[in-house]
């Protein structure tokens, strides 16, 4: 009987082989993604690119791991919020503050998240970036996403990272370029996704320089804040990257200008992406109203005119989070 599974077992491995996405239903927003990998980068297609042209970027928040009920961040600046509060016992009076302790998370996000913004303020600043990623590494490995009940880096999307794996196989270097905050995505980006550090571009804020008893320390402020979100996210990847991108992968409006800026005009194949979220039970379903960010509406207006790839979460994907 042994011997009659070895052509089988061979035939199994040489099926999963030949598909390099295998957590995708077969469909148009598949063969979307296959076909654009395909022409760019076989020689003698007429839409070749050159491997230093192959620049793929790719929102993180909802478009790689799961951002509701809130983003993981959100809940990091929380529980370091709490953690700090009996050192810092006039926190108490801060209306941001009294929001998170009755777990009001409303107020947080009015007037343009300027609640939530304090809290993480206070959650990030004042550190040297060696204690900030020692904190978010802490964080990660005990704190769990409040309907899944995994630890939030593992409540990443199996069929993006298929993709990500695909495309550098294909001789794509990949972006993270996100609204979430750059030096806490760094933490975690090469080992979550095989992202290295420097090619992720995020939010970021000031740092400074200074010596102290003879060590070089820099530490982590919060004035001159960029938000890398809609058109900030063009305009970093041009500060950061100094090439367009040929393909974007997004979730949200958010991701629009992202998405428009590697597409439209673009002097080779392009492939713009987005990640639809439908499926309640896997995951959740939201567009028009999430229930704190991801809002997705002109993106998918913007695809119908663009051709832009719109993926149903819940009949594109055979499954959404790593076995």
């Amino acid at each position: 009987m042994k011997r009659n599974l070895i052509p089988l077992l061979a035939a199994l491995i040489a099926t999963a082989s030949a598909d390099p996405l295998p957590s995708w239903n077969p469909g148009p927003a598949k063969q979307s993604v296959i076909d654009f990998v395909e022409k760019v980068s076989d020689s003698s297609s007429k839409d070749f690119v050159p491997v230093a042209e192959r620049i793929a970027v790719f929102d993180n928040d909802g478009t790689l791991w799961c951002e509701t009920p809130l983003p993981p961040q959100a809940f990091y600046a929380f529980a370091e919020v709490e953690r700090l509060l009996p050192e810092n016992p006039e926190w108490k009076d801060n209306p941001a503050i009294q929001a998170l302790q009755k777990k009001d998370f409303g107020p947080l996000l009015a007037d343009h998240y300027k609640g939530l913004l304090d809290i993480i303020a206070k959650s990030h600043a004042d550190r040297t970036p060696e204690q900030f990623s020692e904190g978010v590494t802490n964080w990660l490995e005990t704190a769990k996403h409040p309907k899944f009940g995994m630890a939030y880096n593992q409540t990443i999307y199996q069929p993006m990272l298929e993709v990500l794996s695909y495309l550098r196989d294909h001789g794509f270097k990949t972006y993270i370029v996100s609204g979430g905050g750059q030096d806490f995505m760094r933490v975690f980006s090469d080992k979550t996704y095989g992202i290295i550090p420097e090619q992720v571009i995020g939010t970021y804020s000031s740092a400074t320089f200074e010596m102290k008893d003879g060590k070089p320390v820099l530490t982590k402020g919060m004035d001159n804040l960029f938000i890398d979100d809609k058109a900030g996210k063009p305009e970093a990847i041009h500060r950061f990257i100094g090439r367009k991108p040929i393909a974007c992968f997004g979730n949200s409006d958010g991701d629009q200008a992202m998405l428009e800026y590697t597409t439209i005009g673009n002097p080779r194949p392009s492939l713009g992406l987005i990640v639809h979220h439908t499926d309640a039970e896997r995951e959740y379903a939201y567009d028009a109203k999430p229930i704190a960010s991801g809002k997705l509406v002109t993106g998918l207006e913007a695809a119908k005119e663009h051709g832009w790839t719109v993926v149903d979460m819940k009949s594109d994907w055979k499954t959404v989070f790593p076995e």
